[in-house]
Parts: structure tokens; C-alpha cells; sequence
């Protein structure tokens, strides 16, 4: 480090930061920021994991480390319709694969744009015992509108 020398002081000024929204988004409404995870809804975008199961599992859905054997696509349907049509996906890929994805959508589209098909569908997984962890999929996967299972093998 003996001949290294210092730089001279940079004489340009700071640039300010300017407001990023654009002149076409202006006269749009703008969506509402996530609320944090409150004491009820725990697993907005922590996950679960049952008993037993190493945290470390949850990371590795959410990084998409378990590639989904099977997709199901929930949209257009009705919550107990989507629970029923869940129940029967999870039995039956519980002995072919070791992680699925249920795609359940944002809620967007929704009245009111409340995610009615995840809460349920994630309330059913939580309380099923062919479910050992269960995640956020991976943005390119389908983010918040996706969620990755890990499930257990048949016994």
C-alpha cells in the first residue's frame, strides 16, 4: 500500500433524488403497501413449518431450492371449491412428488382486492398433516400469488 495515493476530491455535486412515478401512473390509484404480519396471520411471508420440521426448509422453498412436481391453478374458483379441489391435489401428489405449487392468485381481481383463496387455502394447509412446510413461492415462480408445499411421504 506505499504507493498508493489518494484521490483528488470529487467537485461534481450530488445529484437529488427525484420522484419515480412516472406522468402516466399520476392519474392512477395507487395500491396500498402490505401491512406487516399481525399475531394472527403469521404466515403472510414467514411460511410454516409443522413440528419437527428445520426452519432451514422454509428457506429453501422460498429460495426455490425444491423444484414443484405438480402446479394446480386456483383461479376462478370459489373458496370451499378450492379447498375441496386443494385436498384432492395434496392426496394425490403426496406419493409421486416432494414439493408441489398451488397457485392461488393475489386477489386482485377480488371485491375488494382481498386475497380470500390464499387465507383459506393456507388456514387448510396449516391444519393438514400431509403438509410439513409450506412457503411463498420464488418471485419468478409466482410470488405472493404462489405458494410452494412441502409434503410429507405417505406412510
Amino acid at each position: 500500500m506505499a504507493d498508493v495515493k489518494r484521490l483528488p476530491p470529487d467537485s461534481r455535486s450530488r445529484v437529488r433524488a427525484t420522484s419515480r412515478t412516472s406522468p402516466l401512473a399520476a392519474g392512477r390509484p395507487s395500491i396500498p403497501a402490505p401491512e406487516p404480519a399481525q399475531d394472527g396471520d403469521a404466515d403472510a411471508s414467514s411460511g410454516f413449518a409443522g413440528n419437527g420440521v428445520d426452519r432451514r426448509e422454509l428457506r429453501r422453498l422460498k429460495r426455490g431450492d425444491y423444484a414443484p412436481g405438480d402446479t394446480l391453478d386456483l383461479h376462478r374458483m370459489k373458496a370451499p371449491e378450492a379447498v375441496a379441489e386443494v385436498n384432492r391435489f395434496i392426496e394425490r401428489s403426496r406419493s409421486r412428488h416432494r414439493c408441489v405449487s398451488i397457485v392461488h392468485g393475489r386477489g386482485l381481481h377480488s371485491e375488494g382486492n382481498i386475497a380470500v383463496l390464499k387465507s383459506r387455502v393456507r388456514e387448510f394447509l396449516r391444519g393438514s398433516r400431509a403438509v410439513l412446510a409450506y412457503a411463498d413461492a420464488p418471485v419468478t415462480d409466482g410470488g405472493a400469488g404462489a405458494v410452494f408445499v412441502l409434503l410429507r411421504k405417505p406412510s
